[in-house]
């Protein structure tokens, strides 16, 4: 594809999901009705039986994302491999070290880290799965996602020691991480998120699709198709190449200056 028609699909696909946005909130309401889980901002565990082996086996996944946190500097800021999440990081503090995004999965980054792909290869309906961390002082400030198809989840791997300032709110609830627990959320119930320590915040961050009956389920599967489509998308697995080489960079001069 040329440099302009990249633009003009890029141009058309933020067109499409700007007018989407119009009547977001009316069809989230209408999906809600549709969940086979309710609609709370934040789930208890138990609607998600698999949860259960994420905190078994939290600090395997903690022990491989610490080997790759040894290359922290090659890891991106989110907003450079998804470039709508800019605006809620202009400081550049949030990293995010993807295995999977939109279904698209990170085949080199897997083999990283066998075992926790292993373990988000066994949620139903995954569609991202990252390390995500956060600098000392980050802050995402109150905003709401897209859509009630996709549920977040965190599981805690490296929290502060200053625990109780290393904080989300969702809608009106507040929750302070806890290393090997995990939570579950609504993202279309406005959040906002706090760091507020001198000390690193690591999580491993799941996105996976919401339990809905017809013809809700039809409508997300539809949905999910167009983002992988999209030339929003096709711009991520670029940004994605990119940080995959730098990263790469980074082991290679590490392997070389071992050798010496």
């Amino acid at each position: 594809m040329s440099e302009s028609g990249k633009t003009e699909g890029g141009r058309l696909s933020r067109w499409i999901l700007k007018k989407a946005g119009r009547f977001r909130h009316r069809l989230n309401r209408w999906l809600a009705k549709y969940s086979k889980i309710g609609d709370p901002a934040i789930f208890d565990n138990a609607v998600f039986p698999w949860a259960a082996g994420l905190e078994a086996n939290w600090r395997t996944i903690r022990d491989e994302a610490e080997a790759v946190l040894k290359f922290r500097t090659a890891i991106p800021p989110m907003g450079t491999v998804s470039p709508d999440h800019k605006r809620l990081d202009p400081e550049r503090k949030w990293q995010s070290f993807f295995l999977c995004a939109y279904g698209v999965w990170a085949d080199v980054n897997c083999a990283r880290c066998p075992e926790t792909a292993r373990l988000v290869k066994s949620i139903p309906g995954i569609k991202t799965a990252m390390y995500s961390i956060h600098a000392p002082g980050m802050h995402i400030p109150s905003h709401v996602g897209v859509s009630k198809f996709l549920i977040n989840g965190h599981l805690a791997l490296k929290v502060p020691r200053e625990a109780e300032k290393c904080r989300i709110d969702v809608a009106g609830e507040t929750y302070v991480w806890r290393e090997g627990e995990f939570i579950a959320f609504d993202e279309t119930y406005r959040h906002e998120v706090w760091n507020d320590t001198d000390e690193s915040r690591v999580i491993l961050l799941v996105q996976f699709d919401r339990p809905m009956r017809f013809p809700a389920n039809a409508l997300a599967w539809v949905f999910l198709k167009f983002i992988q489509w999209s030339p929003f998308m096709a711009d991520g697995k670029r940004n994605m190449l990119d940080w995959l080489a730098r990263y790469e960079d980074a082991e290679r001069a590490e392997r070389t200056d071992s050798a010496r």
